[in-house]
């Protein structure tokens, strides 16, 4: 096990109508101005708006709002709600959706006390300071309510968006209300998205070339089959509030980095994917759900020892010992057969991707072929293009 560090300061407030203390909360945090962002109107028709305008009303909390986050949330809306935060004087912020929202809110804690142009902090700039801020999560997929990492779109200078993360310990927010009711409404697509992205965040951790990771591989995999179990069942139950609360919790374990403690994980299928979404506006977890596949297929025997582990742990597929390529080719097939369940994409043409840009992908998610992506396999461009022409 490597050497790390772990510290995890985001305060988890679980269960049931948690949303109605926000007001106490905030309170609690000294927050005297807040920013409320969100995204549509899916807040104000679920009735969760409502409530968290009256608990801030009814503990005194002054707040100005600013809706409008889409789906890999831009750039634009980012550099908005810093001059908003900077007039009103803000002092916290609290974001009421999924990551998009939390991305979008984390990149305007750094802009508001920082002089230049926030996009610094995605090309490699380390922010100093931040706006504290917490989060009401509705969406359970990204895991950005308790993790240190934020994804932006640049759609003010598209050509600049090659590397759209950033990763500081300050983005962590200082409390995360999860209430499994609010994800209920979701659509059986935008669950089934979220549960692909929860996945992918684990499978991320678990391909590592770090030895002696026993203790964070059983975690990791525990949590897979808990997703893998529930996904398909809370698609078919929609309100049911214990199998709602399993995912949710999952997602937020699967990307605080707790089970990537000690281990170096890989990153390739996200990097890929931010091109997708960024290029051609895709679900994130839809985008995975094509490419992850795809990437292990490619990259199995690199360590085919690993595969096998995981085809025979999270999918209980017997060992072939005269064929160990098949028990691994298995469980990949295993795992394409889950997300074929619950309904994600397969091929790249399902997502409106044509081929005729696949090597343009490619060109961007390694830099002009400057720069490789992931660390279980360095992958450069021809690696990457191989990757989306299995996707076609």
């Amino acid at each position: 096990m490597l050497n790390f560090n772990y510290h995890n300061h985001t305060e988890i407030i679980f269960g049931r109508e948690r949303e109605n203390e926000i007001g106490e909360i905030l309170t609690r945090y000294n927050a005297s101005k807040v920013l409320l962002h969100y995204g549509g109107s899916s807040a104000k028709k679920s009735g969760l708006y409502d409530r968290v305008i009256s608990s801030l009303n009814n503990t005194g909390v002054a707040f100005v709002e600013l809706g409008g986050v889409l789906p890999n949330p831009r750039l634009s809306l980012v550099n908005e709600g810093i001059e908003l935060c900077r007039k009103e004087n803000v002092d916290f912020i609290l974001a009421m959706g999924g990551g998009s929202v939390i991305d979008s809110a984390k990149t305007i804690a750094m802009g508001v006390p920082y002089e230049g142009n926030v996009w610094d902090f995605f090309r490699n700039k380390m922010a100093k300071k931040a706006v504290p801020l917490g989060v009401i999560l509705t969406i359970p997929a990204a895991g950005s309510e308790s993790s240190q990492d934020a994804v932006i779109t640049n759609d003010l200078t598209p050509e600049n968006n090659k590397w759209p993360s950033c990763s500081t310990s300050m983005l962590r927010p200082r409390f995360a209300v999860l209430n499994p009711e609010l994800s209920m409404t979701l659509p059986a697509y935008q669950t089934a998205a979220g549960a692909t992205d929860i996945t992918v965040h684990l499978l991320e951790r678990y391909f590592t070339n770090d030895t002696s990771q026993d203790l964070s591989d059983r975690l990791i995999e525990s949590n897979l089959q808990t997703v893998i179990k529930y996904t398909p069942i809370v698609i078919k139950e929609p309100n049911n509030y214990n199998i709602r609360s399993q995912i949710m919790w999952a997602g937020t374990l699967a990307h605080n980095n707790l089970f990537g403690a000690g281990r170096t994980g890989d990153w390739a299928s996200h990097n890929i994917e931010h091109e997708l979404s960024a290029v051609y506006d895709v679900t994130h977890g839809a985008g995975l759900a094509v490419i992850t596949p795809a990437w292990m297929e490619y990259v199995m025997k690199h360590d085919l020892q690993r595969f096998i582990q995981m085809a025979t742990r999270l999918f209980g597929i017997e060992y072939d010992a005269w064929h160990p390529d098949r028990t691994a080719l298995a469980g990949i097939k295993a795992y394409r057969a889950f997300l074929k369940e619950i309904g994600m994409p397969s091929t790249l043409s399902e997502l409106g991707i044509p081929s005729s840009k696949l090597e343009e992908l490619a060109d961007r998610a390694t830099a002009g072929d400057t720069a490789t992506v992931g660390n279980f396999v360095k992958l450069n461009k021809n690696d990457v293009l191989a990757i989306l022409e299995s996707c076609k």
